[in-house]
């Protein structure tokens, strides 16, 4: 008899810690905040497992992002095997860094989702799924801390999904760093007023616009004794004061995420969010 422990292959529900699991990915070098900051809208029933993709040479560089895309399948296939309903990608520059399009990468998701029997989304591709959802058209991107290359092709992706980008550009484009390089000094946590003078400054490059993005997981330190806060803490307030719904790529995750899973996140996060409760 063999004293190795041999693991059934499949979860049954009663076997689940949680009545509906998630699983999120991070690009290398990132301690990403979507696992906490899903985790705290979502009801109790929901449990939340995070990994964090592994390139010792990783230098955030598109074409790194290609040459690793399949490690999103590794991703997938481990929270499968560990019982996890939905698992999702965070990042926004992962879809058109793959050269795979936007048809390509809906595919790609189906695809993955089918082999492993869970729902895998891209942060990317939720922002279009979200956007159609509103019946939104005419958009403009805050592009915050994203270098030129890294926000374009969001815009490309965007445009090749049908929507009219009516104005995009980073915190260095609107005026307030003297370079990019002052920029990613921040490593992307920034002052807490930035975010509404940021999207004060958008809204009036496009005031037709249908709705205001920004992309990325930026940090603001606007929280209690300045603790970072990103868009999915902010969008109500920022809604409120331009009156147009705010979607972020975190926001557009998780929307996605509840979506599968098929329950509604606890509390207002504005208008994207506020949908499940409609």
């Amino acid at each position: 008899m063999s004293d190795q422990m041999i693991m059934p292959q499949d979860w049954t529900p009663e076997q689940q810690l949680f009545p509906h699991q998630v699983g999120f990915t991070c690009p290398p070098f990132d301690f990403d905040a979507a696992p906490s900051d899903f985790l705290r809208i979502a009801p109790r029933s929901v449990g939340v497992h995070g990994w964090m993709l592994h390139d010792p040479n990783y230098q955030h560089g598109l074409d790194q992002r290609k040459r690793n895309f399949g490690m999103l399948e590794d991703f997938v296939h481990c929270m499968a095997r560990n019982g996890v309903n939905v698992a999702g990608q965070v990042g926004s520059n992962w879809v058109h860094a793959s050269g795979l399009g936007v048809e390509g990468i809906r595919q790609h998701c189906a695809d993955l989702s089918d082999r492993y029997g869970l729902k895998f989304n891209m942060a990317g591709y939720a922002m279009v799924e979200a956007l159609r959802a509103m019946n939104v058209e005419k958009v403009a991107l805050n592009a915050a801390y994203h270098w030129p290359a890294w926000w374009q092709g969001t815009v490309g992706f965007l445009k090749q999904a049908g929507f009219d980008v009516l104005w995009a550009g980073n915190f260095h484009d609107q005026g307030w760093f003297d370079s990019q390089e002052a920029v990613n000094a921040k490593r992307w946590i920034f002052d807490g007023d930035l975010a509404a003078k940021s999207f004060d400054y958008v809204a009036e490059q496009a005031p037709n616009a249908d709705a205001y993005l920004i992309n990325g997981m930026c940090n603001f330190r606007s929280g209690p004794d300045g603790v970072p806060e990103r868009p999915l803490q902010l969008t109500p307030m920022l809604e409120e004061r331009l009156g147009k719904p705010v979607i972020g790529h975190d926001t557009a995750l998780y929307w996605a995420i509840f979506r599968d899973l098929g329950i509604a996140p606890e509390g207002n996060h504005g208008t994207l969010l506020e949908s499940f409760h409609a």
